[in-house]
């Protein structure tokens, strides 16, 4: 992944983190966030 690549990866995801603080009171980013948490509970489950 080239430097170029990754800068416009990182801008496009605090964009849209920023546009559901702006537009929806973070409830998005929350939800997201702990089905990542419940993922990871899982995973760690079958490890």
């Amino acid at each position: 992944m080239t430097n170029r690549l990754s800068i416009a990866i990182v801008l496009i995801i605090l964009g849209l983190v920023g546009a559901d603080h702006l537009y929806n009171h973070d409830v998005g980013s929350i939800f997201l966030l702990r089905k990542m948490a419940d993922l990871i509970e899982w995973v760690a489950f079958w490890r």
